[in-house]
């Protein structure tokens, strides 16, 4: 069993451990949880480091046979593009353990909910097989309901009936979509190694490509979350945990784009191009139209919970483009998106915990009472708004340029949208932490040294990606060049953006 095995059964691992745990030995439980989470994170790193990044394509591929007369075996390995969204789980999925030590009640059940996510997360990230890669991706959806449920805050019933609603119904499209492909391909197989080369010396009928695509565009579109199929997103946020929140917009969002770059955009060539030109348009919804809604929000976790549904507009547009640049930023936005996003839902679940309030004008002045969580939101701020020296500027920087080259009115719309976020972000700023401080909040405590550990990382990693981002670019980059070369004969076919 090689090391992608064990980054994916790691917390599956520890999950099982968690059952023999007695429920009062809370410490135990807590300490269990970050071993098995800080174990995917330590192999994710030396995999980093040890990637071929002359060869390229998958490595480290383990393939056990489960299913051979339907073409069902479990399949793992990492490409540039899986392992950069590998490490990025690796580093939310362990600090968002540590941020839930103030998780008080029911504890193990917590945690063992909270493991499963992960695992489930990792599968998707990691499976070369169509099977495996649906049954993860289902897996990675179904903890979010107890754990929203159970343990959120505010209107969390109806936070995660929607979620569920919409979530499933995508995960239908995208089930019949992986079906029809899994039948018009010929082959009869969910090997994705092999149905990406098959199909590229034998492709699907065109028609059939664009009568499929939309299934999966729209299935996975879901969860990424695409206008205007976004509404349960903001919610989700806002009544989730810290740490769930931290996951969900820092990862789980990132589920939808990775599937329709690695299945449809790769496996259905034709229907990309035909398709691909409308959701450029959409993506100018998701930027805008998120950016305008999060400006009038007065709670703060929906205004990091809209303002992430917009960044991944930005994240599609660099999917639509279908050019090496645009496409390495789109998946340099998703780690970076998905760092800065959870840095600021643990930041706001800090202050939160202590004021058991999310309205932004209940807050002032906290920046004298708990300045080391208002430099860490200062710096979510400022990543989210493209200040040079973050990841995220780098990465949207890539998409800008190569949108500019393909959708000229988009890319307009995508520099607009970084005023918009701007302007909220630092507006939150000032009304949160600035200002007269209010004397219900005079005993805010700031974080322990234990409870920095996590801050120091995510803005580590937002800082070294964004001073040096040629450490992941050129590993992107030799992924998704694979992907333009297998698309590469069909670029003549008319853009409508």
């Amino acid at each position: 069993m090689g090391p992608v095995s064990w980054i994916l059964l790691s917390p599956l691992i520890g999950a099982v451990v968690l059952l023999g745990i007695p429920s009062d030995r809370t410490a135990w439980i807590r300490r269990a949880a970050a071993l098995f989470t800080g174990v995917p994170l330590l192999i994710t790193g030396v995999l980093l480091a040890t990637y071929n990044r002359a060869q390229g394509g998958y490595q480290w591929v383990d393939r056990v046979a489960w299913i051979p007369s339907m073409g069902i075996a479990y399949q793992v390995g990492l490409d540039g593009i899986n392992l950069t969204l590998t490490l990025l789980h690796a580093l939310c999925s362990f600090t968002g353990v540590l941020i839930s030590y103030r998780i008080q009640s029911r504890v193990k059940e917590y945690y063992l909910f909270y493991l499963l996510l992960i695992g489930g997360v990792y599968g998707v990230f990691v499976s070369l097989d169509l099977f495996f890669f649906y049954l993860f991706y289902e897996m990675a959806v179904i903890p979010m309901f107890p754990l929203i449920g159970i343990w959120g805050s505010g209107d969390k019933e109806y936070a995660t009936m929607k979620l569920t609603l919409y979530l499933t119904a995508g995960a239908v499209l995208a089930l019949v979509g992986l079906l029809a492909l899994y039948r018009v391909s010929g082959v009869q197989t969910f090997d994705l190694i092999f149905l990406e080369r098959y199909l590229r010396q034998n492709p699907i009928p065109g028609g059939i490509q664009r009568m499929l695509f939309p299934f999966l565009l729209i299935g996975f579109g879901v969860i990424a979350p695409m206008w205007p199929f976004h509404s349960w997103s903001p919610i989700g946020h806002a009544a989730a945990p810290s740490a769930v929140s931290m996951l969900h917009a820092g990862v789980l969002m990132k589920l939808g784009s990775y599937a329709i770059l690695r299945i449809a955009v790769q496996l259905l060539p034709e229907g990309a191009y035909t398709w691909l030109p409308w959701v450029a348009g959409i993506c100018v919804m998701n930027i805008i139209y998120g950016g305008f809604v999060a400006m009038a929000q007065k709670d703060i976790k929906f205004l990091i919970g809209y303002s992430s549904s917009s960044h991944m507009g930005y994240v599609l547009l660099g999917i639509a483009c279908l050019n090496p640049v645009a496409l390495t930023g789109a998946v340099l936005l998703m780690f970076a998106h998905g760092l800065m996003t959870a840095l600021a839902f643990a930041a706001v679940g800090h202050v939160y915990d202590q004021t058991h309030t999310r309205v932004m004008a209940d807050w002032g002045g906290l920046a004298r009472q708990i300045p080391l969580i208002a430099t860490v939101f200062i710096i979510a701020a400022l990543a989210s708004s493209g200040l040079p020296g973050f990841a995220n500027f780098a990465a949207e920087l890539l998409v800008f340029f190569g949108s500019w080259e393909t959708y000229r009115w988009s890319a307009l719309a995508a520099i607009l949208g970084i005023v918009i976020t701007a302007f909220y972000m630092l507006r939150a700023v000032r009304t949160c932490f600035f200002g007269p401080l209010n004397p219900r909040w005079a005993s805010l405590q700031d974080a322990t040294l234990f409870e920095r550990i996590p801050y120091v990382i995510l803005v580590s990693a937002l800082l070294v990606v964004g001073c040096w981002p040629r450490f992941l670019t050129e590993l992107i980059s030799a992924s998704t060049g694979s992907v333009l070369k297998h698309l590469s004969p069909l670029q003549t076919v008319a853009r409508l953006w």
